[in-house]
């Protein structure tokens, strides 16, 4: 079930990628870290937009919340996490992020996570990807993904247009 789901919202319709990138990472701490720094050089390769943008530095945080939750709650020792990148064309950039705990599912963000330290990491994805919801493939793995707006107006395999 995804959060558009939970919410009630219309599913995206199946996209189609103007650029794409997929690797499998360590479930680790550091994999986790290594998922966001490629993930922002491999946006800002796309786009031409500099490291330190706003879109990159969303890109940068979703990214970093979800690969940190998949190796936090989904990962199972030696099984890695697969980071996968989409540009689309309407100029999102999807990021999901499969592990090995279909199980553990994401628990919908709620504005009052408690006085714990942790707990506010969907809240911050929630507040920065236009879309985010989960998808379990199988038994065996699930995807959170996240669509981010990236200041494009229209991408396509060889053209970016910036706004």
């Amino acid at each position: 079930m995804t959060q558009d789901q939970l919410t009630g919202a219309t599913p995206p319709p199946p996209h189609t990628s103007a650029r794409r990138l997929a690797l499998c990472l360590s479930g680790t701490k550091r994999g986790a870290r290594l998922a966001r720094h490629l993930t922002v050089q491999q946006f800002t390769e796309w786009t031409g937009l500099p490291y330190d943008s706003d879109p990159a530095r969303a890109v940068a945080l979703v990214a970093a919340e979800l690969a940190s939750n998949a190796v936090r709650h989904g990962s199972l020792p030696g099984r890695d996490v697969r980071l996968a990148l989409h540009l689309l064309p309407d100029g999102h950039l999807r990021i999901e992020v499969t592990d090995t705990r279909p199980e553990h599912l994401p628990a919908p963000a709620t504005s009052e996570p408690g006085d714990g330290t942790s707990g506010r990491g969907l809240l911050l994805v929630q507040a920065y990807a236009d879309r985010w919801g989960h998808t379990v493939h199988d038994a065996y793995t699930k995807t959170v993904w996240a669509e981010v707006r990236t200041g494009l107006t229209r991408v396509r395999e060889r053209d970016i247009h910036l706004l």
